[in-house]
């Protein structure tokens, strides 16, 4: 059955939020990020220090898509307040390997062995630091921090190797949310 559905998210003091077009860019200070709303069925609109979202005729998706977008929302205004970092670790049993940063790429040498250095793309956005073995991404944008530590992770990704004997590679120790901040 088809109903009507409005969402509000309250706009935290300090936060300002612009709408053009389907674009939502918020800022705070200096930070300041932006969001293409996807949807064709939804409507957001400002009023009031509110974000309302709504959806005039709506099924069970179109709800799913709403929550989603106040989920996004939301990590967005965290994300003004603080940065998101996720921690990595470099594990090497064979062999020892070599990380740095070249511009936007992450550089893995002698992984394995191996001749060719294995890369993985850091987002815009995202900042990585290289203390020893340790990897700190961090980034105000929740999906540009996510996706460079899943980038790092699944570059030194062990292929046609027994994964019990060769466990070298880079791991995603902690991110933010988990219990072990």
């Amino acid at each position: 059955m088809r109903k009507q559905m409005i969402e509000s998210i309250v706009i935290p003091e300090g936060v300002s939020c612009e709408l053009s077009g389907k674009t939502l860019s918020c800022k705070k200070g200096s930070e300041t990020l932006s969001r293409k709303i996807i949807g064709s069925e939804l409507e957001i609109s400002i009023k009031d220090g509110k974000i309302i979202i709504e959806c005039k005729k709506g099924n069970r998706s179109d709800y799913a898509s709403i929550k989603s977008l106040e989920a996004h929302i939301k990590n967005m205004f965290t994300g003004l307040n603080h940065s998101f970092t996720y921690s990595l670790e470099a594990c090497n049993v064979r062999f020892p390997m070599t990380l740095k940063i070249d511009g936007n790429k992450f550089i893995v040498t002698n992984f394995l062995g191996e001749k060719t250095p294995r890369l993985a793309k850091i987002v815009s956005g995202a900042k990585v630091e290289i203390k020893g073995q340790k990897i700190m991404v961090s980034s105000n944008d929740k999906e540009s921090a996510g996706q460079t530590a899943a980038n790092i992770e699944k570059a030194t990704r062990v292929r046609n190797r027994d994964r019990r004997i060769f466990q070298d590679g880079i791991y995603i120790v902690s991110k933010p949310g988990s219990e072990s901040q």
